[in-house]
């Protein structure tokens, strides 16, 4: 009988305890932490009572809760009675919504929308939106692959652009002396940039400053890129939410293509829709005809396949549903105005407060301002000391969300961005 003999016990390789720095990934650099994450997560571990959150970029009631607008719950409601399926939704996403979500960014005395020329795919969100323009444009504009991005400019956009392909640089946009826009700044840029080159325009609130052009800017600015030739890429993240208006907030976009600028859009139904989670978005460009508007669309499903394949589907039938039903149109309408409402009131009261205190400075700047965001003008050092001995967190570049702030809360705060302003904290 054979014996079976076992196989002698190897020593461990030399060096086993060094197999972390081996590893195949042993090279890869640590990132930068988000500078919004951070705040939030420095918030987090705050345990006094007074802490307040001016960092996160999402709408809170009056008493500081996230917000589900009623319109939402009722098309939630409807779609529920309705027993739909979960299949597929095609490349472009739900046709019905991408269809609705035009006409709402374009309206509906749009010349391309009625000619059947406007090439369009749902997205996810904002950000989704803006990575399939920046991809599009990348393979498909022929006339420049470098984007101008206003200075500042949202975090994100820099890195989508990047990650799409193209160049990115900067226009002037904001002052930091006047807490402003430096129009004349921004006008000399656009003059001096490469004919035919790419540049984003925010179509309201801007994000992060709230500083936008007025319509009269936006008549010179629309001049100055029809003489350069120009194409202009719109982030509408906010339409309704900044002035509680719709037609109001995209006033730039519809000006534009009723002068015969052919635009790019990115649409986000996050904000004023309160639908976060279900990243509801579109992208679309204006076109000559409806033959060019397939081929666009052609190639936009060509950018989207490898990306996800297809959106997600619920948040794009909550859209659809509320912007197709005239009764819950009407009453979103309302609700965007109340949530635009309630941010211009904090922006006045924090005014009011900030002046009866005697707060060294100017601070005309936070009414006429706009939308979620606020540059305060508060500098760094102010910033850390209200964190470090108020527990109020918000970016080092003193920008705040006005969302979080409400009538519990406004006056400490006030009271405490005065002191600090003072150098009483």
């Amino acid at each position: 009988m054979l014996a079976i003999t076992r196989p002698l016990a190897r020593a461990a390789p030399k060096g086993l305890s060094r197999a972390a720095a081996l590893s195949t990934w042993s090279a890869v650099p640590a990132g930068p932490p988000d500078p919004i994450l951070g705040v939030t997560e420095a918030f987090k571990a705050d345990k006094d009572p007074r802490k307040i959150n001016l960092g996160v970029g999402a709408y809170r009631d009056d008493n500081g809760k996230p917000y589900v607008l009623h319109s939402v719950k009722k098309a939630e409601k409807l779609i529920y009675e309705s027993h739909p399926d979960k299949e597929y939704l095609p490349i472009t996403g739900l046709a019905e919504f991408t269809k609705l979500a035009a006409k709402l960014a374009y309206g509906s005395e749009s010349a391309p929308l009625n000619e059947n020329a406007v090439a369009i795919t749902q997205s996810i969100s904002g950000t989704g939106a803006l990575r399939i323009g920046g991809a599009f444009l990348a393979r498909f504009y022929p006339h420049s692959k470098t984007i101008y991005l206003p200075t500042p400019s949202w975090g994100n956009h820099t890195p989508i652009f990047r990650d799409s392909g193209l160049e990115v640089k900067q226009y002037r946009y904001y002052d930091k002396k006047t807490i402003g826009l430096d129009f004349a700044g921004l006008k000399e840029d656009l003059k001096n940039i490469p004919e035919k080159s790419i540049v984003l325009f925010h179509a309201c609130a801007h994000n992060p400053t709230g500083v936008d052009p007025t319509q009269e800017q936006w008549v010179e600015i629309s001049n100055i890129v029809k003489e350069k030739q120009l194409f202009p890429f719109f982030d509408m993240a906010y339409q309704g939410f900044a002035s509680g208006d719709i037609s109001h907030d995209a006033f730039a976009v519809r000006y534009f293509v009723s002068q015969g600028h052919q635009v790019a859009l990115s649409q986000s139904f996050a904000k004023n829709m309160g639908l976060y989670g279900e990243r509801v978005g579109a992208f679309s460009v204006t076109t000559a005809d409806p033959e060019e508007k397939a081929r666009v669309e052609s190639q936009l499903k060509i950018v989207v396949r490898p990306m996800y394949s297809n959106p997600p589907l619920s948040g794009a039938r909550i859209a659809a549903t509320i912007l197709g039903r005239h009764e819950l149109y009407s009453e979103w309408e309302k609700e965007v105005k109340s949530m635009a409402d309630r941010i211009i009131s904090m922006r006045h009261r924090l005014h009011d407060n900030l002046v009866a205190q005697g707060t060294p400075g100017t601070w005309g700047h936070i009414v006429s301002q706009i939308g979620m965001f606020s540059y305060t003008g508060l500098t760094t050092p102010q910033t850390k000391a209200l964190a470090e001995k108020a527990h109020i967190y918000m970016t080092a570049d003193g920008r705040i969300s006005m969302a979080g702030l409400n009538a519990h809360n406004i006056d400490y705060f006030s009271e405490s961005v005065s002191r600090a302003v003072k150098g009483e904290l």
